[in-house]
């Protein structure tokens, strides 16, 4: 720490500068000095990646604040800096907005004594020569999923059953029976607690057998008759945006297939991928317009999701408005019905298409493909493919691998609806 001490006499702004004091250790992200104090005085900013302010994180500055006190800086002023994600990026690098900072010196500096008992507390569980048993729970979920979950489970019995194959846990008074009685097996949760999704997914499992309402499926897709087209997009996020009129962490779309099916079963496919590292929303909206110009129904898995960007490629986008919001309304959301429709015990609780598609198709899936096999590797593949370094070897590669993903969502979503209609 002799490095930060050296630049705190520069009275110059510093980033990860490091304190060990009090017998804690802690890295502020930015140090600014404060002006027009007798002596050096300093200001903490927290920066965080998310777009608002949480527990933890005033927590977190808590804990900075005061090890950098107990070091001897006299720490005046403390704040969180996170991402305002209403902020549009104008776009030539000024990046002026993207950060709005929430004061939170007052709560910071009032909890001294309660971080130094969390040091204390600290400092003793790391003395003991075997580390205590805690069973593990909810804790090791919050805020963020824990990485020697693995390790803890090894001595604990495992459940048959797991509580974790129960979809939506999110009553109180479920949430509640769980912490308070540890069951970990889903057969040991009382029938009262538990929703009718819930009672369903348990029984499906006990038995061993496909929950699956045959009529009530047809019926829902009687509805939407052929020719009808099948739609996936992949997207890209980022925090600090690259392009020109788009928000942090908006969901912007890179790539679509499209499978259609006409009155007599028989497919095509069209597909769009852009790894030129444009923004290549307008000239995938653009394409889109062409591909879903018939009036049919546009089948997709999610509709929320594809929804919330065609919404947004037509606010973005005026020359194909319309055409965006004219595909909107012919959304059709095959997850609504599997979700009503259809369990079998081999999806542990989610109605993920990647889940679904074996237990109806066991002859496709996800797990055969070369490269991206879920939508975060289709991410991280996107950013890869165009990336400067990248050859144009690998490029194309790439490009194959995420052409075949995206295809198979596609294809899986004709498989689900075969299932369901009970045609070809």
């Amino acid at each position: 720490m002799g490095s930060t001490r050296m630049l705190l006499q520069t009275r110059k702004p510093l980033f990860e500068a490091g304190f060990a004091a009090a017998g804690g250790l802690a890295f502020a992200d930015v140090m600014l000095p404060i002006t027009g104090c007798e002596t050096p005085a300093w200001k903490i900013v927290e920066v965080k990646s998310s777009t608002s302010v949480k527990a933890y994180q005033e927590e977190d500055a808590a804990i900075q604040s005061y090890i950098a006190r107990a070091a001897g800086v006299d720490v005046r002023s403390v704040s969180i800096a996170h991402i305002d994600a209403a902020w549009i990026y104008p776009g030539g690098g000024n990046y002026k907005g993207l950060l709005v900072e929430k004061d939170v010196t007052e709560a910071a500096l009032a909890r001294g004594a309660e971080v130094a008992a969390w040091i204390a507390c600290a400092q003793q569980v790391a003395a003991q020569a075997v580390p205590p048993y805690v069973q593990t729970g909810a804790q090791c979920e919050t805020p963020f999923p824990c990485g020697f979950q693995k390790h803890c489970r090894k001595n604990e019995p495992s459940a048959e059953f797991p509580i974790a194959w129960l979809p939506r846990i999110s009553s109180k008074a479920l949430k509640d029976f769980l912490i308070q009685s540890g069951v970990q097996d889903m057969r040991d949760v009382p029938d009262a607690l538990l929703t009718s999704l819930q009672r369903r997914v348990r029984d499906a499992t006990l038995l061993g057998q496909a929950y699956f309402d045959a009529e009530g499926a047809k019926k829902d897709l009687l509805k939407y008759p052929l020719p009808a087209y099948f739609l996936d997009f992949e997207t890209i996020q980022f925090g600090v945006p690259r392009w020109a009129g788009t928000r942090p962490f908006q969901m912007l779309p890179f790539q679509f297939s499209l499978h259609r099916m006409d009155a007599q079963g028989q497919l095509s496919h069209q597909d769009f991928l852009d790894l030129s590292g444009n923004d290549p929303s307008e000239a995938f909206a653009v394409q889109l317009a062409r591909a879903c110009a018939e009036p049919i129904p546009v089948f997709v898995y999610h509709a929320g999701f594809e929804g919330s960007r065609l919404k947004e490629l037509a606010q973005r986008f005026p020359a194909v408005c319309v055409q965006m919001e004219e595909i909107r309304g012919r959304l059709v959301d095959l997850l609504s019905i599997a979700r009503a429709r259809y369990y079998d015990p081999r999806q542990h609780g989610s109605w993920s298409i990647k889940k679904v598609l074996p237990t109806i198709t066991p002859d496709l899936g996800y797990d055969a493909l070369p490269g991206a096999q879920d939508g975060g590797m289709a991410m991280a593949a996107y950013l890869e493919a165009t990336a400067p370094a990248t050859s144009p070897q690998r490029k194309a590669l790439i490009r194959d691998e995420l052409l075949a993903y995206c295809a198979l969502d596609t294809r899986a979503m004709v498989e689900i609806w075969r299932k369901f209609s009970q045609t070809f």
